[in-house]
């Protein structure tokens, strides 16, 4: 019950995530590394990956599915980390130290929990809560 209930919030999360990739990217944009190629489309598809991770993870037709929606979203949580940092380092050199460390250290460890979450909630792991 407990993983139904996770995989509704992780997709409610994801979903509204990628909605706002898509109605208002300029947040994204301004913490992209200059290191990556077509920042716009970068934006765009990140957020096409969430709906679609999103949607996938709360199907019930098909566990396969589900189970690649939840590698795909732990994928993306992996593939945006420098992204993060990235904002972390920008953030923190700010004249007015940003949104602080009380924002950026809990998000640093937050994403790898997301990697975990994903791949927990879809089916994919048992990892540590084995099954009886």
């Amino acid at each position: 019950m407990i993983r139904g209930v996770l995989r509704w919030v992780l997709a409610a999360f994801y979903a509204a995530a990628g909605y706002l990739h898509l109605v208002r990217p300029e947040p994204f944009l301004s913490i992209m590394p200059s290191w990556v190629p077509s920042p716009e489309a970068v934006v765009l598809w990140t957020g096409v990956a969430e709906l679609l991770g999103a949607a996938a993870l709360v199907q019930w037709a098909s566990p396969r599915l589900r189970r690649a929606g939840a590698i795909g979203l732990a994928a993306y949580a992996v593939c945006v980390f420098p992204a993060s940092i990235h904002h972390f380092a920008l953030d923190m050199a700010r004249g007015d130290g940003g949104l602080g460390l009380g924002y950026h250290v809990p998000r640093m460890f937050a994403q790898p929990l997301l990697v975990w979450l994903a791949l927990w909630a879809g089916g994919t792991t048992d990892w540590p809560l084995r099954r009886r």
